[in-house]
Order: structure tokens, then sequence, then C-alpha cells
């Protein structure tokens, strides 16, 4: 009982620190607020507390382990023997099952699936809570696409975006992540809390942002025939194939950059302090993760990851979590774990401020005003639902 209301105090101070930070308070749409608050806490309570729920959540996360086994597949025909039975070469192992992934998502993309079901569960969102549908619509292609994905599906709209559009889209391409790179995931922390995070951090986004940022009225549509660039489907197919190299080819350089970077400065910190830097962070993010639902004396430990994650990524965050899970407790490894599962970190606001800056100068230039703020409610996007999965742990 007393995690349950260190839980939904950590929620109320969530709420709170938003509406401090919003630039329209007169403005916020509460009955929106309200349904989704409402929906994120049903869906947490069914897939986490539910027999139903739970079968569920196992008939995914087998779907996504047979979708690894094809992958591997493909991977051991190209690079069999590389790696010794019984290790695991990360890039090889892990990384490189985002060729696959994202090439089930281009052809997913070019048969439309995709695109009438970001069209229509964006549709339903917008209708359901009053909220505006190109808002609706980016925070559900985030979800699937990613930040730049995202991005790149409303780009004709963007210059016609004011300020509170344009931050309610940017900071929900940051609070999900691209489904591409989901099993991705899951061969580091549990997969069924990777699945938990994606809705519950498509709601998180939409919630907080248009607390922050609220927005009035739209008079923009959404063409989700501009998602779509291929003209057959061998040319999906290649053109998943090749995202998805270069999607494990640029996480593979952050990730050399920032172990490399974390590795040089914890030598200079460790010689003066005696800790490391993710530790004193640690520290200093250890509050939070109480409030979270975090037992006090795993708090360091959480706050460390939690720091790491936002200071580099969410894959060096997984990296440095996954030798504690079976040191931590249950609730601590699945608020963690939702935790991670978004883009929410520092690269990402140059990453979005140079796409948006792609389609329209003016507009780039305002994502890298408010870029910190971006990153503040994102992470309090990822804080909202790792709280919430607390609180049915």
């Amino acid at each position: 009982m007393t995690s349950i209301l260190v839980g939904i105090v950590g929620i109320i101070l969530t709420f709170g620190t938003a509406y401090l930070l919003s630039n329209d308070k007169k403005n916020i749409n509460y009955r929106a607020i309200g349904i989704l608050f409402v929906l994120q806490l049903a869906v947490a309570a069914f897939m986490l507390n539910t027999n139903i729920g739970g079968q569920i959540l196992k008939a995914i996360a087998a779907g996504f382990a047979k979708i690894m086994m094809f992958g591997n597949e493909g991977i051991n025909f190209v690079l069999g023997g590389l790696v010794p039975e019984g290790q695991t070469v990360f890039f090889i192992n892990v990384l490189l099952l985002i060729v696959f992934t994202s090439t089930l998502l281009s052809i997913l993309n070019y048969i439309r699936i995709l695109p009438l079901t970001i069209k229509y569960l964006g549709g339903a969102i917008a209708k359901l809570t009053g909220l505006p549908r190109i808002q609706s619509f980016s925070v559900v292609t985030s979800s699937i696409f990613g930040d730049t994905g995202a991005i790149v599906a409303i780009k004709n709209q963007l210059p016609g975006f004011n300020l509170n559009q344009l931050f309610v889209a940017t900071t929900a391409s940051m609070t999900s992540v691209s489904a591409s790179i989901v099993a991705a995931y899951m061969t580091m922390i549990p997969a069924e809390y990777v699945l938990v995070a994606l809705p519950l951090n498509i709601m998180s986004g939409l919630i907080l942002a248009t607390i922050v940022a609220p927005v009035k009225e739209e008079n923009i549509d959404v063409n989700i025939s501009e998602m779509v660039r291929e003209q057959s489907l061998f040319e999906a197919i290649g053109n998943g194939a090749v995202d998805g190299i270069k999607v494990a080819g640029i996480v593979a350089a952050m990730l050399i950059a920032y172990v490399s970077l974390l590795a040089m400065i914890n030598y200079g910190i460790e010689g003066v302090t005696g800790m490391k830097l993710e530790t004193i962070l640690g520290y200093v993010l250890s509050p939070v993760a109480i409030v979270m639902g975090i037992p006090i004396a795993e708090s360091v430990q959480a706050g460390a990851v939690m720091a790491t994650k936002i200071l580099a990524n969410e894959f060096v965050a997984m990296l440095g979590f996954a030798p504690l899970l079976d040191t931590l407790t249950a609730k601590t490894v699945g608020i963690v774990s939702v935790f991670l599962i978004s883009f929410a970190n520092f690269a990402s606001i140059g990453i979005i401020q140079g796409t948006v800056q792609s389609f329209s100068q003016e507009q780039g230039a305002k994502v890298a005003g408010f870029g910190l703020k971006m990153l503040l409610v994102a992470t309090m996007a990822s804080v909202l639902s790792a709280t919430i999965v607390g609180l049915f742990l």
C-alpha cells in the first residue's frame, strides 16, 4: 500500500510539474487528459494484472521471438561462424536484427497496413479525446517510425505549425521508439515491459505535451499516401533493408562514441571521487526513482541507469542494466525497463532539430530554442509511464 501511495504522489508531482511548465494554462484540455490517463491505467492493469492480458503479452512476445529467429537465419547465413558458440557479439546478435524488422516494417507500410492503422488509430484518439487530429496522428506515427520517421510523415504540414503544435509533434516523437528496434530491446530487457511501454508512452507523451503546450484548434489535414514512397514490393524490401542497416550502423557508432566517452570521463572522475559518473548521477536521480515506486535500497542503482539513458541513449543504459536484472526486485526491473523505452536523451534533441530544419529552417530554429524543455517533458513522460506500471507490480 505504501508503494502505491508513493507512486500516486509521483504521478501528482509529474502532472503538477507539467502544469507549471504550461505556456497556456487556460486552454488545457482536461477532458482529454482525464480520458487518456484512465485509459493508461486500464491498459496497464489489463496487461499486467489479468490472465487474458498476460496471455496476450506472452503471445506477442512469442511472435517477436519468432521474428528474431527468422532474422537470425539471415544473419547466420551472412556472418555464421564469426561468433563463437555460447558467446554474444552485440552488433551481430542484437543490432543486425534491426535489418530484418525494418524490412518487415517497410513491407507493411507499402501494402498500406501501417498508414491505415496510423490514420484510424490517430483519428480514434482525436475523436475520443477531442485533441487535434494532426497531433494524434503524429504521436501514433512516432510509435511506429520513431522520431525522424514521424517528422518526415508530417513534413508538408510542418511549415504551417504554430509553436505549440510543433512542440507537441516533436516531443511526441521523442517519447516513443521505432518499431524496427523493438526486437533488439527484447534481447536485453524483459519483453513484457517493452510491450507495455509502447502504448503507455503514446499516451504519456500526448498527455504531458498537451498540458505544457495546449493546441486550441487545427485546420491541417493528413494525407497518408505521402507515407508510401516505394513503387513496388521489391523496392520496399530493398529500402527497408538499407534503412535497417543504416539504423544499425548509426546505433553502433553512437554506442562506440558514448561508451568510450563514459569510460574516459569515469577514468578522471574515479581518480578524484572514487565513484563513477553514473553512480554520482544515480544519487542525484534517486529521489525521482523513489517517487516512481522503486525501493529506497535500489534507488541509486536505478537512478544511475536512468541517468545513463538521458545522457547517452537507451541502448547504453540497457547494456548497463542487463547485468543487474537478477539482483534487483521485480518491481524495480519493471519500472526501470519501461522508463528506458523512449528516445528521450540529449542526442535526440539534435536529431529531431536537424530533421525539422531539413524541411523548414524557421521551424528548426524554434525546435532548437525549446530543445531542453522538449527533453524534460519527454523524460517526464517516461517517468509517468514507468510510475503507472509500478502501481500494478
